[in-house]
């Protein structure tokens, strides 16, 4: 089968495009800039790259030609000099969705966040929303994946987490009374979206929450990312969500790579666990059902 991916060179993007290569499909990377600008892996044999802009309906209409199924995986969880939360997440999905209908796209999955909804103060979580409800209103036979906080190698919670707790074993808490999360293998995603990519009638024109198989505070997925380290003592402090307001402030103005940014502080203080109301559960053969333990950790954690 002939599928697109935008947002192809990043995290879940890649993995994706690594599993359907692997499986014999032709694939068609999308994304702006250079291949290897957000990238840290090489460039994948057998995949095709196609540098566009994900607002650039016209090119988009030209790379979805003759794919049967497309998955929209483009997003952002800062905004800078380059790319804002309405440029990716709205008007991105609006070109996207329109090239989609143009080009007789037979399935279109998109990869959205568990929690985003209307009426929150977080640009982020609006946008988001923003553009499933565009997904949402199309003609297009459409699966739109809700997932929770998704981990595996390149992402950026083992990432930055890890490297952090290798110089100091201490963990800030985002809140005094921390929210849980239930975070969700990679490959267990790529597994759910490949399904509904390839099997048009499976999640049909449906909204679908994505959580992985435990719950438990953040500060635990800290204390396991230690042990994996061989960091089995771990200090865990409390402190109030603002303070971790101003760290992600600070970081995404100072730093090229933000270690927190004010988007995932606001997943984080919300929780990660708990499906909204407009989404239906996973059928049980698609539930993720991979655990977050040492093996899984050190598979993720960077080199």
């Amino acid at each position: 089968m002939k599928i697109a991916i935008t947002g192809g060179t990043g995290f879940i993007g890649q993995h994706l495009a690594r599993d359907l290569v692997q499986r014999g499909h032709q694939v068609f990377l999308i994304a702006r800039g250079l291949y290897t600008r957000d990238s840290r892996t090489p460039p994948l044999e057998n995949a095709a790259f196609i540098s566009t802009n994900t607002t650039d309906t016209e090119r988009l209409r030209s790379a979805f030609s003759g794919c049967e199924a497309v998955a929209h995986c483009a997003g952002t969880s800062v905004e800078d000099g380059v790319q804002t939360f309405q440029q990716v997440h709205v008007e991105g999905t609006r070109s996207a969705v329109i090239a989609a209908e143009q080009a007789g796209v037979k399935k279109f999955v998109l990869v959205s966040y568990l929690n985003v909804r209307p009426n929150v103060h977080s640009t982020y979580h609006t946008t988001k929303w923003e553009g499933e409800e565009i997904v949402r209103g199309s003609k297009l036979n459409y699966t739109i994946l809700k997932a929770g906080l998704v981990y595996g190698a390149g992402d950026h919670l083992l990432n930055n987490l890890g490297n952090l707790l290798r110089k100091l074993p201490v963990f800030a808490t985002v809140g005094f009374k921390e929210q849980t999360v239930r975070l969700v293998a990679v490959q267990d995603l790529v597994t759910i979206i490949r399904t509904a990519l390839l099997d048009g009638d499976r999640l049909s024109r449906q909204t679908v929450a994505v959580i992985g198989p435990e719950e438990f505070p953040f500060s635990t997925a800290a204390r396991r990312i230690a042990k994996a380290l061989g960091k089995p003592f771990l200090i865990v402090l409390p402190f109030p969500v603002m303070f971790h307001r101003m760290l992600a402030w600070f970081s995404e103005k100072f730093m090229p790579r933000p270690l927190i940014t004010a988007s995932q502080v606001q997943m984080l203080a919300d929780g990660i666990s708990k499906p909204l109301s407009d989404s239906l559960p996973l059928p049980d053969d698609l539930n993720p059902k991979t655990f977050f333990n040492d093996e899984e950790i050190r598979k993720g954690l960077p080199k």
